[in-house]
């Protein structure tokens, strides 16, 4: 590597991990989702639940960035139907969550078997790639980070992002897991259905946001 490229590299890979960390931030579905399984599993279950959805947002970050037009076209064209699969998906995961039964018990986090491991980081990473606003977020932001930028730079843009995601994750488990330590396990349904109802309602939304493009 060229040393005149490592300045604007690290420049870049910053500007994708404060870009990572601000699309992450916002208490959304994902943050719902991070939050109820680290209160009912542990702060392991959170940052899985979180970093599926770092993952996702790679992914599309990958597209932005290398500016693949004939995908981004495509993912485009498929955006209601994403939309319509998104809210759907948040209906389900709102039912499950509000009918589960209690997994704590004294006060210690139960944590799933090896496969809910693995289903935390699939839900999310499939409920990112699925959420329309995502798609136009990343395809904007990285594409005009791409847009003059050394050959080499998409990569750091695309690891920048999901350090940046991830870390957020990861601050969100810890904390939630620390206050979850000061929780009575009486409170688990409460905030079971309480997550449910915000989940169902952003289920609804989105799918609400799509009547207008189906009239």
């Amino acid at each position: 590597m060229e040393p005149q490229l490592l300045s604007p590299l690290a420049a870049l890979f910053a500007q994708s991990v404060l870009i990572g960390l601000s699309i992450a931030a916002p208490v959304g579905q994902i943050g719902v989702l991070a939050i109820q399984r680290t209160l009912n599993h542990g702060r392991a279950a959170g940052l899985a639940t979180g970093l599926g959805a770092a993952l996702a947002d790679a992914v599309y970050g990958a597209i932005g960035a290398f500016g693949v037009a004939g995908l981004i076209h495509w993912l485009l064209g498929l955006k209601l139907w994403l939309g319509l699969f998104g809210g759907c998906y948040l209906l389900w995961l709102a039912w499950r969550m509000a009918t589960q039964a209690p997994v704590r018990g004294n006060g210690q986090p139960q944590p799933p078997p090896a496969a809910g491991w693995l289903r935390h980081v699939s839900s999310t990473f499939v409920l990112t790639l699925s959420n329309p606003s995502t798609i136009l977020a990343f395809m904007a932001v990285f594409g005009a980070l791409a847009g003059g930028a050394p050959v080499v730079s998409p990569w750091a843009m695309v690891l920048g992002v999901l350090l940046g995601s991830a870390l957020w994750w990861l601050l969100l488990a810890t904390a939630v897991g620390w206050l979850r330590e000061r929780f009575d396990a009486r409170w688990q349904r409460a905030v079971n259905r309480a997550s449910a109802a915000a989940l169902a309602a952003m289920g609804l939304v989105q799918l609400a946001q799509l009547v207008p493009h189906w009239a």
